[in-house]
């Protein structure tokens, strides 16, 4: 029964929680497996790989949007403010998906029409910055979320 009275006393907490380790679950599935093991597949071959590539990680960057609106309901609903260190993650897990939005993931998806087309990008490529920053945001989201969790459990 205390537990249950904890889940409809504090809601945001939950929501923040839970969306967080659900965002950070989808990113590394998609980012850290999927998106390298697919290419290891029998058959696929690079072209198929990056077109697979780009719808999935067209999806991706939507559910993402729509875990940080989940997010921000969470917080929104916190029965307290906002810890600075547990502010600084969301909002930096945040300013990572609107920089891939804007510009990582266009310029990818341009480099993936060029090399399916089978020629060869001349351009910078944005892989590497965008792996790290995936890697970053994933740190995050699971700093933020562990402290919000210690903040209202401790």
């Amino acid at each position: 029964m205390a537990s249950q009275g904890l889940l409809h006393a504090m809601p945001g907490l939950w929501i923040a929680l839970a969306i967080s380790f659900f965002w950070m679950g989808l990113v590394s599935a998609i980012s850290f497996m999927e998106a390298w093991l697919k290419f290891r597949a029998p058959g696929v071959t690079r072209a198929i790989g990056l077109s697979i590539g780009k719808r999935v990680f067209t999806a991706l960057n939507k559910l993402e949007w729509i875990c940080l609106l989940i997010l921000a309901v969470g917080i929104i609903l916190l029965p307290d403010k906002l810890a600075l260190i547990n502010a600084i993650c969301f909002a930096l897990s945040a300013l990572i998906l609107l920089v891939q939005t804007i510009f990582w993931l266009p310029t990818l998806k341009k480099q993936a029409d060029i090399l399916i087309e089978g020629k060869a990008y001349t351009g910078k490529s944005v892989h590497v910055p965008y792996v790290i920053a995936e890697i970053i945001k994933v740190l995050a989201l699971f700093v933020g979320a562990l402290l919000l969790g210690f903040q209202h459990f401790s």
